[in-house]
């Protein structure tokens, strides 16, 4: 690895501000200490060095692909066209060359062959205009390579292959190459516009970050594999918070007492100790639309975590109310196939597929009202937007007046409440309203409203 222009501290400055932007928590100590260990590594390996500086700045899971892209940014293995890449390559050779490589497995052609593909399928506009890996995969399709690649290993010596090497492997090599190009791409655009440009807008966010509201299938995928390592993360500090407020306060008259042993020095503090029962949790969730995703996983979550509570129940609306605890125990912590029972068999729809709010809020009062006591904290999970509906703010009301809390966690940003059909501000100057926008926000808010 050629050591990067601009100089390595202005690099490594710059990698962990770019790192801090996507939600790596980085301080002065750990960029410090990265900082130590580039010096000592040096920059000869370039594995051995992103070893280094991933021991030394990451401390959580699920952040190792945003670290590898931004690093392939700021620490690149070289500048300009890849030595050994032909500039102006026939796409069929690129092709044959490409099933070879595929075949063989070979990690170095693999490597030129990316670059290939880039320089030659995926320059846009002028010559210095950049390159695009989603132009470079839409010509060259490495996806439609599968059944080439294995007559190939079929033609080779390959007897055993049915038994050492299957149509999985090959697909998870091209997926591999698929990633080379986009990381190709990166590197040759970086150079153009800047690694902190391209690090901000080109790199796929963690699990934790993706955007409730944008999430597409494979990402939800990524969501529902985060749903167990959360509620246990969750878990441990509802359980932390909740023997914390077991304590209670300082027992003043018997601190004192105590303290006549030690001549009147208070060294030992006794507190007033109580055992509070456990809350019970009521979640009033909206699963139309685009806010579905983000309720599901919420459902699934707070389902995960429903030993930290004496009692969880969910009930899920569009334009009716009905309730689906029991259809949460069964989803196998699948938002999508969650998702997909609730509106089949659950009575959430009535002559209408749209949303309304009032008339979900109203059925919950009329027929659900009693599941709501002194104990009861109320999460409520939409965007508020009630399609011109009357937003039906007594309802509400009710349930405040009979819940210990009431809180209303809104994907959408705050600068889009009470725009267009929105009825978040009017909700809002009834219970607390919270903006919840990813799953790391989502668990900041439930490790902090829940109740103990």
């Amino acid at each position: 690895m050629t050591e990067p222009a601009g100089g390595v501290a202005a690099r490594l400055t710059g990698f962990a501000e770019a790192l801090r932007s996507h939600g790596v928590s980085i301080g002065p100590g750990e960029t410090v200490d990265a900082a130590a260990a580039l010096e000592v590594l040096g920059l000869a390996d370039r594995e051995r060095a992103r070893e280094g500086l991933a021991a030394a700045l990451l401390h959580t899971d699920g952040q190792r692909a945003v670290f590898d892209a931004t690093f392939d940014l700021f620490f690149p293995l070289g500048v300009g066209l890849p030595e050994g890449v032909r500039s102006a390559t026939e796409p069929t050779s690129l092709d044959d060359r490409l099933v070879e490589a595929l075949a063989s497995d070979d990690q170095a052609a693999l490597t030129q062959l990316a670059g290939e593909a880039v320089e030659t399928l995926g320059r846009f506009g002028s010559a210095d205009g950049g390159w695009s890996a989603h132009q470079a995969l839409d010509r060259l399709q490495p996806q439609t390579l599968l059944a080439r690649v294995l007559a190939a290993l079929r033609a080779g010596d390959a007897p055993d292959f049915t038994d050492r090497l299957d149509r999985d492997e090959i697909r998870r090599r091209i997926e591999a190459f698929r990633n080379r190009v986009r990381t190709e791409a990166r590197r040759r655009m970086a150079e153009v516009r800047g690694p902190e440009r391209i690090a901000k807008h080109a790199i796929i966010p963690s699990a934790d970050q993706i955007d409730f509201l944008n999430a597409g299938r494979d990402q939800l995928a990524e969501l529902r594999r985060a749903v167990q390592p959360l509620a246990r993360k969750l878990a441990t500090r509802l359980a932390a918070r909740r023997r914390q407020a077991a304590r209670g306060r300082i027992d003043l008259r018997r601190t004192l007492r105590r303290s006549l042993s030690t001549g009147g020095v208070p060294l030992h503090p006794v507190h007033q100790r109580h055992r509070p029962a456990r809350p019970e949790i009521v979640l009033l969730c909206d699963v139309s639309g685009s806010v579905a995703g983000f309720a599901n996983f919420t459902m699934l979550l707070v389902q995960a975590l429903h030993d930290q509570f004496s009692k969880v129940r969910v009930f899920a609306f569009v334009n009716r109310t009905d309730e689906v605890t029991g259809l949460i125990s069964a989803a196998a912590a699948d938002p999508v196939e969650l998702g997909r029972r609730i509106l089949s068999e659950a009575a959430v729809t009535s002559w209408h597929a749209s949303s309304d709010y009032g008339a979900a809020l109203g059925e919950f009062t009329d027929r659900h009202l009693g599941v709501v006591g002194p104990r009861t904290s109320v999460l409520i999970l939409g965007d508020a937007r009630t399609n011109g509906w009357d937003p039906n703010l007594p309802a509400l009301r009710q349930i405040v007046d009979q819940a210990r809390r009431v809180y209303w966690l809104n994907p959408e940003q705050t600068a889009r409440w009470s725009t267009g059909d929105s009825a978040a501000h009017a909700y809002a100057d009834i219970v607390e309203m919270h903006q919840c926008r990813n799953a790391r926000r989502l668990s900041e808010l439930v490790a902090r409203l829940l109740p103990v």
